[in-house]
């Protein structure tokens, strides 16, 4: 060797100007693929075998529907829809349907279709499955030597508390649609606004890497907020399930109300319905009764009419009755609910003892157009502006076309209709000192799918009746659930409490002849407490129960069970106030 000159083998330097000249070659295919004709690239690709454009939709992911403190009613939780490969399932189509629908329960011959698809690479299979369920199918179908399934994100609604204020909520039916209740009212809302995927797939259903391909993100939908408290609606729900069974009535419902703001803490409905199950459910339980049901409220409404007469200082709670035993008006008879002969009441006593005599013989102290106006200012005839869909206004006749007759049936509680809301509010106008207060349902503000707002942020009051007038309401109320004095004493007064309440049993016309007397009975009960600071109003339904039911009987220990409850849960003070010193009789 000579000197120096570095040692060196002829064939290596060989191998390394090869070496370097390949990877120059690669190195300026790739600046002309990334940077200088891809979409050349892309369009080759194509011909060589491409298939077209995949869109994939890239759901929103729903907003939840919670209660007052955050508790979720309704939710969107992981899940997956599952796609197929069409160019790649079709040769075992029948056999991989069958796992699907098996695993699935799918239609089988609606999957055989999608994954023999002539034509495609992409086909959706089943959407919204929950994650794990759709891991495990693709497993299964794979396990079994077949190919060409994957899966996508696809978000699932589902309702925790399975029957949990069901009837408010509704639900989403099998096309991730919204069905009833505060989803469909507020779809807009909660759904969001799904985003998209698309990209270029090539002959053997693989993207092309340099293809077309763009994203939509997709916008979430936002949070609804109750002003449901879910542990009130569901002690509410059982303890008015368990009466409407135990009276085999076709239906009940309970509304819970904070008396200070109009917020409803429960709306209870039954029958119900499983959320996660809605469409298996009867038409009939999809919405909430207490506000697309309207029914004559009995003797419930005496309150209203007791109200009206003392604001307009005709009568006092002291007023003294003379009260036969019948009492002819137009071309009718009108009877109490009980037998007697002439007996004398007080005005407290008629409350007390619920006389529909002594509610007539009172109430032509005013007239009908005064009184029809106080009925109107206490909410009836007007919808409540829930948010819920199918909300009736109720029925309130117009005032100047009332005959002697019906003057007196609107008196004690017939002849009119309203919703369990309606009567709920106009109850909770009394104690809250003569103030009306609109009922809500949502926390702050929402827009229904008419443009409509609602919300405890569009609260409205009233003055309907003077304070003065509304505690001595009160007071008479207060006799109904005194033990020895009242028609519900002994099923809706509460040891340490003075409760206000009010019994009713009305008629519902029915039969062929469409009247009183072959029609169905409807009782309730409508209360607050305590008496000297009011803190709830609760107002029970029952709407057709069988046997021997009444509003002191059937829907009064459902009040005394949901009221005790609230009074402890809310850690309400008992009752500082002495007991009322009103008589019954004179």
């Amino acid at each position: 060797m000579k000197p120096g000159r570095r040692p060196g083998h002829p064939r290596l330097r060989v191998a390394l100007i090869v070496i370097t000249m390949v990877l120059s070659v690669f190195g300026a295919r790739l600046v002309q693929l990334q940077g200088l004709n891809p979409q050349e690239y892309a369009a080759l690709a194509a011909a060589n075998g491409a298939n077209g454009l995949v869109h994939l939709a890239l759901p929103a992911q729903r907003g939840d529907i919670v209660d007052r403190h955050g508790k979720k009613l309704a939710q969107s939780v992981s899940g997956l829809m599952i796609v197929a490969d069409p160019e790649v399932t079709r040769a075992h189509a029948p056999a991989i349907a069958r796992i699907l629908a098996d695993r699935l329960r799918i239609d089988y011959f609606t999957a055989m279709k999608q994954l023999a698809l002539p034509g495609k690479q992409f086909a959706y299979i089943a959407r919204r499955v929950p994650a794990a369920k759709a891991t495990a199918t693709v497993a299964a179908v794979e396990k079994a030597g077949f190919h060409g399934l994957d899966t996508r994100n696809d978000p699932l609604r589902t309702y925790p508390g399975n029957d949990l204020a069901a009837n408010l909520l509704g639900f989403m039916n099998n096309e991730d649609k919204p069905s009833a209740g505060l989803e469909m009212s507020f779809d807009d809302q909660l759904r969001g606004t799904d985003g998209e995927e698309t990209y270029e797939v090539g002959g053997k259903g693989n993207r092309i890497p340099l293809g077309e391909n763009s994203v939509v993100k997709p916008s979430n939908g936002q949070k609804l907020r109750l002003t449901i408290d879910a542990d009130v609606q569901w002690y509410a729900q059982r303890a008015l399930c368990n009466a409407v069974a135990k009276t085999h009535s076709a239906s009940g419902t309970a509304v819970v109300m904070d008396r200070r703001n109009g917020q409803l803490l429960a709306l209870a409905d039954c029958p119900t319905l499983n959320s996660n199950q809605g469409g298996s459910a009867p038409k009939a339980d999809w919405g909430s009764r207490a506000v697309s049901e309207v029914y004559e409220p009995g003797s419930v409404e005496k309150v209203l009419t007791m109200s009206a007469l003392i604001d307009q200082h005709k009568v006092k709670p002291s007023t003294k009755l003379v009260v036969p035993p019948e009492l002819p008006v137009a071309d009718r008879v009108i009877h109490d609910y009980f037998t007697h002969g002439n007996i004398h009441l007080t005005l407290g006593g008629v409350i007390a003892l619920s006389s529909n005599i002594g509610t007539v013989l009172a109430a032509r102290h005013i007239a009908s157009p005064v009184m029809g106006k106080y009925l109107q200012k206490f909410g009836l005839g007007t919808r409540t502006n829930l948010g819920l869909g199918a909300e009736s206004g109720g029925i309130l006749p117009d005032p100047s076309s009332w005959s002697e007759l019906t003057h007196s049936n609107i008196a004690f509680g017939q002849g009119v209709a309203v919703t369990a809301v309606q009567m709920a509010a106009a109850i909770n106008t009394v104690a809250n000192g003569g103030l009306y207060v609109s009922p809500s349902l949502v926390m702050g503000k929402a827009i229904d799918q008419d443009g409509a707002e609602h919300g405890t942020d569009l609260t409205k009051t009233r003055r309907v009746v003077s304070p003065e007038t509304a505690r001595k309401v009160t007071r008479m109320m207060e006799l109904v659930t005194t033990p020895g004095k009242g028609t519900a004493g002994s099923t809706t007064s509460i040891p340490g409490y003075l409760v206000a309440g009010k019994t009713g049993t009305a008629q519902e016309p029915g039969g062929a002849c469409k009247c009183y007397a072959q029609g169905f009975y409807d009782v309730s009960f409508a209360g607050f407490a305590p008496i000297g600071n009011p803190r709830f109003t609760v107002y029970v339904v029952l709407r057709h129960p069988q046997g021997a039911s009444s509003g002191s009987g059937s829907a009064g220990p459902v009040f005394r069970q949901i009221m005790s409850y609230l009074l402890q849960k809310y850690d309400v003070p008992p009752t500082k106030v002495a007991p009322t010193k009103l008589g019954v009789y004179w």
